[in-house]
Parts: C-alpha cells; sequence; structure tokens
C-alpha cells in the first residue's frame, strides 16, 4: 500500500514540476520584474531600512517579527540540504540558476506579500491574510481562493514538515549518535510548547532565531571559503561554466541544472508560493507595499546569501557528488554518502577537522525548527479560512500538524523531498496564476508608494483611492 502511494506522489510530483512550472515560474518573474520596473534593484536600500521600522499592535507583529518569521522559514533545510540536493541532481551551474530564480523572485515577492496586506483581515484579534483572501476579494473567485486553502493546508500541515524532521534527525544522529526516535520526540514536544501560543508567540521566537542562525552559518561559510582562497576563482568559473554547457562533464545535464536550480531555489525561499504573503499579513504596518519589500529582501537572504554560502562550501572543497540522471555517476567525491546535509557536514569537515557534523546539526535545528513554525503558523492560517471562526479547527490543526512532523522520523530522505516537492509545486500553480491575474493591484500598491514617498511622506494605505476593496476596515484602524 505504502508503495503505491509513493509511486502516485511521485508521478504528480513529475507532472507538476514539469517544462511548464519552470516556463510559469520564470516567466512570471520576468514579468513581474519588468512591470515593477526592477524594484529589487531600485528599492534594495528601502528594504532594509524599512525592515528596522518598529510598528506594534496587539493584533499583529512588528515587521521585523514578520521578516524573521518568513527568513526562518525559507533558510530552513533547503538552504543547506537543498543546495546540496541541486548539486547533486543538476551539477554545479544549478547554483546559477538558484541565484536567478532568486533575484526574479524578489518581484514575485513583493506582489504577493503586498496583496496579502492589502486584503487581510482579523480572525479571533490576530490579521490573517494570504492568496486564499486576495483571489476570494480581488478576484471574486471563492471556489479559487477555498482551492488554494485546501492546497495549502496539506502542503504546509502534511506534505512538507517531514523534511524539515528528517534533515534534524539524521544530522543529530551523524553528529551525536543520538536515536532518530528520541530526537523527533523532542522535537515534537519542543514545537508544541511554542505553536500552542499562538503567531506572537512565534514571531518572538523567530525574532531571536533566526538573525542568529543565519549570521553564524554566514561566518562558518567566510571561514571555509578562507581556509581555500585558491580555489574560489575556479570555483566560480565552474559555476557559470556549467550552467550554460561550456564544461565538458556536465555539458549533457545542462536541462538538470536548470531544473533542479529552478526547483530547489523555489523550495528554499518559497517566492511564488503565497507562503511569504500567509506570514507577511500579520504584519503592522502602514502601507502593503513595506510587507512587500522587506518579504523581496527575505528572498534575497534565504537563497543569494545563505544558499550561496552553503553552495561555496560545498564546491570550493568538492565534497559533493554529481549524478548524470540514470543511475551513475559524473563525479563521485564522496561514494556511499547521501546527497544532502551530508555534503554539507563533509564540506565544514574538510577544512576543521570533526567539527562539522556538530555546527551543522546544530544549525540546522535552528533552521529547520524555526521553519516547523512558521509551516505551522501557515497552515492554521488556511484552515481559519476553511472553517472561519472555529477554535477546533485550530486546534485539530496543530495536532494534525505535529503528527506529520514526527512523520519525517519514520520514511527515506527521498521520499520526504518529494513530498516537500510536490506540496510546494501545487501551491505555486495556484498562487502564481492568481497574482499574474492582478498583477495590476501590485503596480498599483507600487505607485501609490513611490508617489507618497516622492512627497516626502510617510506612506499611507487608503484602499478605497486605488480601487481596492477590502470590506473589513482593516486600514482604517490606525
Amino acid at each position: 500500500m505504502f508503495e503505491l502511494l509513493s509511486s502516485f506522489v511521485t508521478a504528480m510530483n513529475n507532472l507538476v514540476w514539469s517544462t511548464p512550472m519552470i516556463l510559469l515560474c520564470v516567466g512570471a518573474g520576468i514579468f513581474f520584474t519588468l512591470r515593477m520596473g526592477f524594484l529589487q534593484i531600485r528599492h534594495f536600500p528601502e528594504m532594509w531600512r524599512l525592515l528596522m521600522e518598529s510598528d506594534r499592535s496587539e493584533s499583529g507583529v512588528t515587521p521585523f517579527q514578520a521578516f524573521a518569521t518568513t527568513v526562518g522559514g525559507r533558510v530552513g533545510v533547503g538552504s543547506i540540504g537543498g543546495v546540496a540536493t541541486a548539486i547533486c541532481l543538476g551539477g554545479p551551474g544549478a547554483i546559477f540558476w538558484m541565484w536567478a530564480i532568486a533575484l526574479l523572485g524578489m518581484s514575485t515577492a513583493f506582489v504577493e506579500s503586498a496583496l496579502g496586506q492589502a486584503y487581510k483581515t482579523k480572525v479571533y484579534g490576530e490579521y490573517v491574510g494570504g492568496p486564499q483572501y486576495y483571489i476570494e476579494r480581488a478576484l471574486g473567485w471563492k471556489g479559487y481562493g477555498m482551492a488554494y486553502a485546501v492546497v495549502a493546508f496539506l502542503a504546509l500541515g502534511v506534505l512538507c514538515p517531514g523534511a524539515q524532521t528528517y534533515s534534524i534527525v539524521t544530522s543529530m544522529q551523524s553528529a551525536f549518535g543520538i536515536d532518530v526516535f528520541v530526537t523527533g520526540g523532542v522535537v515534537c514536544f519542543l514545537l508544541a510548547l511554542i505553536i500552542f501560543g499562538g503567531i506572537k508567540r512565534i514571531g518572538k521566537t523567530a525574532e531571536v532565531l533566526a538573525p542568529f542562525m543565519s549570521m553564524a552559518f554566514i561566518l562558518m561559510a567566510l571561514l571555509v571559503c578562507a581556509l581555500n582562497f585558491d580555489r574560489i576563482p575556479s570555483m566560480i568559473a565552474l559555476i557559470f561554466k556549467s550552467a550554460f554547457g561550456a564544461e565538458q562533464a556536465f555539458s549533457g545535464i545542462v536541462g538538470s541544472a536548470i531544473s533542479w536550480g529552478v526547483k530547489r531555489g523555489i523550495f528554499s525561499n518559497e517566492a511564488g508560493d503565497g507562503t511569504g504573503a500567509l506570514v507577511s499579513s500579520a504584519a503592522v504596518g502602514s502601507h502593503p507595499a513595506k510587507q512587500g519589500l522587506i518579504q523581496a529582501l527575505s528572498i534575497f537572504i534565504t537563497t543569494i546569501v545563505v544558499g550561496t554560502a552553503t553552495s561555496f562550501m560545498i564546491l570550493v572543497t568538492g565534497a559533493y557528488n554529481v549524478s548524470d540522471g540514470a543511475g551513475g555517476m559524473i563525479v563521485e567525491n564522496l561514494p556511499g554518502i547521501e546527497y544532502g546535509i551530508l555534503y554539507t557536514q563533509e564540506a565544514i569537515n574538510r577544512s576543521l577537522g570533526g567539527f562539522g557534523n556538530v555546527f551543522v546539526a546544530v544549525s540546522v535545528f535552528l533552521f529547520a525548527f524555526t521553519s516547523l513554525m512558521a509551516f505551522c503558523y501557515m497552515a492554521e492560517s488556511n484552515m481559519s479560512y476553511i472553517f472561519p471562526n472555529s477554535k477546533a479547527g485550530r486546534f485539530v490543526t496543530r495536532i494534525l500538524f505535529l503528527i506529520f512532523t514526527f512523520f519525517g522520523v519514520v520514511n527515506t530522505g527521498e521520499m520526504i523531498w518529494t513530498w516537500g516537492d510536490l506540496g510546494v509545486g501545487m501551491m505555486v500553480w495556484l498562487n502564481v496564476i492568481a497574482i499574474l491575474l492582478l498583477s495590476n493591484q501590485g503596480v498599483k500598491i507600487l505607485r501609490d508608494y513611490e508617489d507618497q514617498k516622492r512627497r516626502g511622506l510617510d506612506p499611507v494605505f487608503d484602499p478605497a483611492l486605488l480601487g481596492i476593496r477590502n470590506d473589513d476596515g482593516i486600514w482604517n484602524e490606525r
């Protein structure tokens, strides 16, 4: 029975992540970049300034807490194990395509997060929003919004948590020899203590963990690269040559480089799947563009900074294998070692002795645990849409989430990643199509923000002036 389910999930995943998905994500990124006038370049300094704004409310979290929660959710195992997977299955050239989809995805992230803010509402006194709300309110398609909510609930509450847990338990077993069931039980217990405290407790926890763990990981990457400084020029050349088939060894897998670069790029930064909008809608702010710009920055941090740090450590130390896609190996520097977290551990071990196992295990625990907190909140947001004002629904969501978090302990790595990919892919299809249809509203929000800034104002959002309908009067509460 389980083999039949696994075969079905694999077939569905291959269908969801076929060539049309690649074209959709890249095409949407280019489209939004052009329509928004390259906002990821023009407003890059503004993104950092907005991050430090201290808006507070009893109904939501601060801009920095929303940023920390999304970064914590995005800088999970996708930025460590996912990058290693891209290198193994797509070669070093996959890293270039991860960069490309991340830069384009910054504009996509702006649109979905700004729309999430514009059409947010309140549930149990807390701000909530996301694709399901702007699909219903802006497009007027309740059924479409419900479809996204159901898919997102299944993805975030059922399909994706296992990948985080699997990475935690395997890295802890490798570093400390701790039984996977013990680690899995501890993770679920600690998670339960936090998620039953709501978005504010999640935001406060992420506010502490996300900056600390990201900075520590980046510093480790800089140290490893410094110890292998003489190899950096050839490594960078290898990435670019492999991306376009100019490196003979990888010329036959250019398609895989593009496919896995895009797939793992989206899995790591989540641009386009709507999760950024789900969390950013809980933030307090005077204008939706503010959270849009902050969430665009989170894409940069996740993939361009942390993802690059991981890839450089792996490539500069040669701690990787590359598959030919047919069961053989083009490069086999680590015989018998499964792709994923273990590549990163080995990269650090090669430079710093046996320290890699311990450092990566602790890093993965912090990264993945913060991801799990964010996933649970987002699953709850979708459950609140499916069953409005249902406290039982929120409780059941938390219990189910803990069950499927433990699921990562009892499954194989390959199957766990396939489940996660399927969940993310389904959300991307539904959300990207919706925000393409709502691109005019996204442009209006950005232009209104820019116009007020040019007049020397701190932008304040009035949806009525832009023809954006929000029946709850949320924006009149300031």
